[in-house]
């Protein structure tokens, strides 16, 4: 399998069937302590796919789709990239609660709402797609079908524009087998993922997401949101466990989110380093990038229409959360451009900070970091950006 990011309107993602072999969950010892700062940078050399779409829309109705469809006409259009293909969409539907928000529908804070999928999906249609399919991986034991019934999507509505599927990605699913991804240009913490086969069988890889910022990464856009498509029954504090739905506090902090599961954790394709240390703003974004290098994105979009004004949802406290309103979509074919965009968009003139500075503050820069392994580029004067310029729109509801 190539583990490099598509270039141009290439997909080319490919993954014949696997059964990866089973590894001893008793590895001896810990693993060594990794050095403190980032890898070195690579040469620096032309920025590939480094277009970004920023287009205003202030609304989820009729104006979504052509928002979007105005985004895709300035990366080229859809049809290159999608034309007789298989789609895979990753949403986020962080956390599973679907309880409103400020007595609004919990699409218009901090999970992916239901228009967007709506249009998006319209829209790769349109353009020629043979079949789209929804995926994520929850806390439910239900299908996916149902779970996005219960945060409000329509789903006879989605299934009458064309061959649309779902797939809850936190087991086995549908499958026999897990695929065997490779981190290409070797990993931080991992070496290599097991992954539900949606993530493979699929030609296409777009990741939808909200506009946020993040209590541990800073922020979550396009990249972060591939933390979720880990399955629980392998990287979450239930694991191994095929019925497993708890999350993955042990990627955090090797302990889970209560803090009390001692258990000896060692999931598929972890590294020795895995193990030190044991800060999760060391740990995560080292696993985002992992994660991205293994399970390339060919299109990012960011939802930035409504959010909230701070962190990834309401458990997080600290600071009041309102809805910000930037009023935007942003797209791209390079998710690390995409995601350094959308930084800029909240407000953060230093998309480059080093950790300790904001927006990176409680944790190392994985826009950066990602760049470092080739992924794409994280320097604002590489990236052509198209429609609206980031100065007419840069929101000041980010708290800094």
């Amino acid at each position: 399998m190539a583990s490099g990011r598509a270039t141009g309107l290439e997909t080319g993602m490919s993954c014949p069937p696997r059964h990866p072999a089973r590894r001893d969950f008793l590895r001896a010892g810990a693993g060594a302590l990794l050095a403190a700062g980032l890898p070195p940078a690579r040469a620096a050399a032309p920025a590939r796919n480094a277009r970004v779409a920023i287009v205003t829309c202030r609304g989820y109705g009729p104006e979504v789709k052509a928002a979007l469809d105005r985004s895709f006409d300035q990366l080229g259009g859809l049809g290159p990239l999608v034309g007789g293909k298989t789609v895979t969409i990753k949403l986020n539907l962080t956390g599973s609660n679907f309880t409103p928000l400020f007595g609004r529908p919990v699409g218009e804070s901090y999970i992916t709402h239901p228009a967007t999928v709506m249009a998006l999906t319209a829209s790769l249609f349109t353009a020629g797609a043979r079949r789209v399919r929804l995926v994520e991986s929850t806390s439910l034991r239900q299908p996916l079908e149902q779970t996005l019934v219960d945060a409000g999507f329509d789903w006879r509505a989605l299934s009458a524009l064309g061959r649309v599927e779902a797939e809850d990605t936190r087991n086995l699913g549908l499958s026999r087998t897990y695929a065997s991804l490779k981190v290409g240009f070797g990993g931080h913490l991992f070496e290599q993922f097991e992954l539900n086969r949606s993530y493979v069988d699929t030609d296409v890889f777009v990741s939808l997401c909200k506009l946020k910022t993040h209590i541990t990464t800073g922020i979550t856009l396009t990249m972060k949101n591939l933390f979720g498509i880990t399955p629980n029954a392998l990287y979450g504090d239930d694991a191994p466990s095929e019925d497993g739905v708890r999350g993955r506090g042990r990627l955090h902090n090797l302990k889970g989110w209560d803090g009390q599961n001692q258990a000896v954790f060692d999931p598929p394709g972890s590294k020795r380093d895995f193990f030190e240390p044991k800060d999760a703003g060391y740990r995560i974004p080292r696993i985002v990038t992992d994660v991205c290098a293994a399970r390339p994105i060919h299109l990012g979009i960011i939802d930035g229409i409504t959010t909230l004004n701070w962190s990834e949802g309401p458990w997080v406290k600290g600071r009041e959360q309102k809805m910000a309103r930037p009023g935007v979509i942003i797209a791209g074919l390079d998710p690390v451009a995409t995601d350094t965009v959308g930084t800029a968009v909240m407000g953060f003139e230093n998309v480059r900070a080093e950790r300790g500075t904001i927006p990176f503050k409680p944790g190392d820069n994985h826009l950066v970091m990602a760049e470092r392994a080739g992924l794409g580029t994280a320097d604002l004067a590489r990236i052509d950006v198209a429609g609206e310029p980031i100065a007419k729109v840069r929101s000041r509801e980010f708290p800094a």
